[in-house]
């Protein structure tokens, strides 16, 4: 499997490693391309920084040439220099706190790779580090009105070829939470007979179960309908497809959300395709009454705590519960103009 980095700029040592997260441990290639994004861009920091030169040039700090780098390097790498690194990546890159994490993440893996797994080297200069604190921040998601007119604004589109299978994406997304890899992976042997529920492939090359409402039936019906009568489908076993008659790809079915969001109105609100997801998440917690635990499996969540940031409840609600407090309305104070006659007296 190739990445997104060429092979041969990177360490052999670093080539070994992806390799083996990607064959072995089966992790994501997505992952293992920002791994080895993270990795290229450590190794040539060092290698410019050990040398003297100039760390603020960006240009020629992708210049730098380290396919050589062997573990005498690798071995020799110091606590002070990835805390040096990652202040270099804040300061000189303007890296939030996700992004750092993520590199210090990249680092950690390699590291734990050469000692523990390979056993090239005793140092793991990470292991008493401590990742950058991320901003917790609340799931951006539509509300149901918003939801509804996105709907809405795919049926309304009379120009368009592909309504039925535009509709049944941003229905699928809505309805059952699925990560954008998830559904655009989706095979037509993943459905059962009865239209019950389909099975999807999620981080880490785990399956999980979802379990399809009625909507999401008439949905994947009304496309099947229209996908079945193309006589130049390319991968047979694709549920969406392109223009190409090929399996659909994660840019373009951004583009269809981006492309309704807009048409509905909520095109200048942040939304994305993965922001649906966060929408079917918290409508089904928050008017589903869904158990955080069942949300959890639903979302192919590997920890509760990363479910849990969809257990926060709504402005509206914490003032209703406020409001509905049976001493709400015991006050001593008597009404304006009460008050006012008594200060004539």
């Amino acid at each position: 499997m190739q990445t997104l980095v060429k092979m041969d700029e990177l360490p052999q040592a670093v080539r070994d490693f992806v390799g083996y997260k990607l064959t072995v441990q089966g992790r994501s290639k997505k992952t293992m391309d920002e791994y080895a994004l993270d990795l290229r861009t450590f190794f040539r920091w060092l290698t410019k920084k050990r040398s003297g030169g100039d760390l603020s040039d960006g240009e020629k700090l992708r210049e730098v040439d380290i396919s050589g780098i062997g573990m005498d390097v690798i071995g020799s790498v110091t606590p002070a220099e990835i805390y040096d690194f990652l202040y270099y990546t804040l300061e000189s890159r303007q890296n939030q706190s996700a992004s750092r994490a993520r590199k210090l993440s990249a680092l950690k893996s390699f590291y734990k790779y050469l000692t523990v797994v390979v056993h090239l080297t005793d140092n793991d200069p990470t292991k008493n580090i401590d990742g950058p604190q991320k901003k917790k921040s609340l799931p951006k998601f539509l509300s149901l009105e918003e939801s509804e007119a996105l709907l809405d604004a795919v049926l309304a589109d009379a120009e368009s070829k592909t309504v039925a299978r535009d509709y049944c994406i941003i229905t699928l997304f809505l309805n059952c939470g699925m990560r954008l890899s998830e559904l655009c992976g989706i095979d037509l042997s993943d459905i059962d007979r009865d239209m019950e529920s389909l099975r999807v492939t999620g981080k880490g090359s785990k399956e999980r179960l979802i379990y399809l409402n009625d909507a999401c039936r008439d949905a994947l019906r009304d496309w099947l309908a229209v996908r079945n009568l193309d006589p130049e489908i390319k991968d047979r076993d694709a549920l969406f497809l392109s223009s190409r008659h090929s399996r659909i790809s994660n840019k373009t079915v951004q583009w269809i959300v981006y492309k309704y969001l807009d048409a509905a109105g909520l095109g200048n609100k942040s939304f994305s395709a993965h922001k649906l997801r966060h929408t079917a998440a918290t409508l089904m917690y928050r008017t589903g009454k869904v158990d955080v635990r069942v949300l959890k499996d639903i979302l192919g969540h590997e920890q509760l705590n990363t479910t849990q940031i969809y257990t926060h409840v709504s402005d509206e609600n914490m003032r209703r519960a406020i409001d509905d407090n049976p001493l709400a309305h015991l006050s001593h104070h008597k009404d304006d103009d009460d008050d006012e006659s008594e200060d004539g007296e």
